[in-house]
């Protein structure tokens, strides 16, 4: 009889031990900061400040063992990335920090963590608790990319086939004759679109691969920070970064408000051979179209060549999207899943009109596209709205990253805080 219980019984035990341990390693004992780490939210969600680094944190990555890789736009006492390990509060502290050069790439896929500087990507193989075997040896994967005055950062991101996308950003306005020159012209033909001003794909297990050995996978992108794959879809999606100037360069044309608002930061879905259109057009969120460049003839009113891709999302001008991240965690409410969030770092270009931007934002999305409108979902980084609106933010989010348990992790690169947030509704 009591071999017959025990038959039953032990099964039971193990089952209930499993859902025990199961409880215990997906149960969070995070506690949100009294104040929310001086962010607004929406109902049911709380923050926390994870750890404040004091360096301008770029993008980050988080494993499931709660280690946090940060890079640095600039090394820190030499280093450009950072190690944090958070303890069962949800409060990090430093553990290591390596590499000699800065940059904002980080991204973890397949057993190596992938970091670039602005000329190079590099890789570093990691154990199975997802650390870094030799952080003083990486695999250099990438060189010579190019880099000038302006847009110089390397954000990277892989799909699910062994390549990995760069963005090698224009270092030009629009190019003009004169960058940013009153009614300079555009250079004919813009010849540095052949090196930059797109995303150009490569291997990721390839070493030393330079420009001959990618493809330029999309143009006509003059910057771009935030980007990611969607899973959903299988496809890599871009934020770009508009272009500015356009009272200044060109007051008959856009008057003060307009050359504020104008033009859109754009969402792009991307394929293969795309051409966004940069540096020959710019698009309009107002009036959903887009409109050719005064320096390459526009007047403003006048469409652009219906050859070029349209944004599959469109927000205001100006907010510099740094982040991009698709959730598909299962912490927050399903309203949430597989929809983006996009991280702002705000403008410095707006004046005299107030400056925008400086939050977090949630694009829903319905079977791989975006469908309906935007919301904030994070905002008073800034500290206040004097604050923002003056442009002398507190805090600039920069970069996203999903923790194995749905929270969502935000980096700043002003003062280097470490924000998570996480649902605190049952």
């Amino acid at each position: 009889m009591k071999k017959k219980l025990l038959k039953y019984i032990l099964p039971v035990a193990l089952l209930t031990a499993s859902i025990s341990l199961y409880a215990l390693k997906t149960d969070t004992s995070v506690v949100p900061d009294a104040d929310n780490a001086g962010l607004t939210l929406p109902a049911g969600f709380g923050a926390l400040k994870v750890a404040e680094l004091g360096a301008q944190a770029r993008h980050l990555s988080v494993t499931p063992q709660g280690d946090i890789y940060v890079k640095l736009a600039r090394p820190k006492d030499g280093k450009g990335i950072m190690v944090l390990h958070e303890g069962a509060n949800g409060k990090a502290e430093v553990t290591a920090a390596f590499g000699n050069y800065g940059g904002t790439g980080m991204y973890i896929k397949d057993g190596y963590l992938y970091a670039s500087s602005n000329t190079e990507v590099f890789r570093y193989k990691l154990n199975d608790k997802n650390q870094v075997i030799d952080p003083d040896k990486p695999e250099k994967i990438i060189t010579g990319l190019k880099a000038g005055r302006q847009h110089e950062t390397k954000s990277i991101v892989l799909d699910n086939a062994g390549n990995i996308f760069v963005n090698i950003g224009a270092w030009s306005n629009s190019c003009q004759v004169v960058d940013r020159a009153f009614h300079s012209p555009g250079v004919e033909g813009c010849p540095i679109l052949d090196s930059m001003g797109g995303i150009w794909e490569f291997k990721a297990n390839k070493l030393n691969q330079s420009y001959n050995d990618g493809v330029r996978y999309a143009t006509g992108l003059r910057n771009v920070v935030g980007l990611d794959w969607n899973q959903q879809d299988n496809q890599l999606f871009v934020m770009q970064h508009g272009r500015d100037n356009l009272n200044s360069a060109w007051p008959e044309l856009f008057n003060v408000k307009q050359s504020a608002e104008l033009p859109a930061e754009c969402m792009y879905a991307l394929k293969k051979g795309d051409n966004a259109g940069w540096p020959y057009m710019f698009y309009n969120q107002i009036e959903h179209k887009k409109i050719q460049a005064p320096e390459y003839g526009g007047d403003g009113k006048k469409e652009a060549d219906a050859k070029y891709l349209e944004p599959v999302a469109a927000y205001p001008g100006h907010m510099a999207p740094n982040g991009l991240l698709f959730y598909t965690g299962k912490m927050f409410p399903e309203k949430y899943r597989n929809g983006a969030f996009i991280a702002f770092h705000g403008s410095w270009n707006r004046a005299p009109e107030p400056q925008k931007g400086y939050f977090v934002v949630f694009q829903p999305f319905k079977d791989g596209k975006p469908s309906g409108d935007w919301e904030v979902f994070a905002d008073n980084f800034s500290g206040s709205a004097q604050k923002s609106a003056s442009g002398r933010a507190d805090h600039r989010p920069c970069g996203l990253a999903q923790g194995s348990d749905g929270s969502l992790y935000v980096s700043d690169d002003s003062k280097g805080t470490i924000y998570r947030i996480v649902y605190t509704k049952k």
